[in-house]
């Protein structure tokens, strides 16, 4: 099951909608997220569960707005994967 999700926070001087989505069949945890930049191009990049247990990001070229945003997303992350399910109808 592919895990997808987007959240608008504020990263930068602005809200930005940032898109997750669970990669499938990796060894660890990872999430691709995308996210527009100030002239409507996609940023893309990965994040990780540390050793420590902190998310992180996977590529250090990113806009000085996302890794600040860093500790943000993960939060996100974290906050999604542990929500309870909705419940099913019968």
């Amino acid at each position: 099951m592919i895990i997808y999700f987007s959240k608008v926070i504020k990263a930068g001087e602005r809200k930005r909608e940032f898109n997750f989505r669970q990669l499938p069949n990796s060894g660890d945890e990872r999430y691709s997220v995308d996210v527009p930049d100030d002239k409507g191009n996609r940023v893309i990049f990965q994040m990780f569960r540390s050793d420590e247990g902190r998310w992180k990001t996977a590529n250090e070229a990113l806009p000085v707005w996302i890794q600040n945003a860093e500790e943000d997303l993960g939060n996100i992350i974290e906050e999604h994967t542990t929500e309870a399910p909705p419940p099913r109808r019968r």
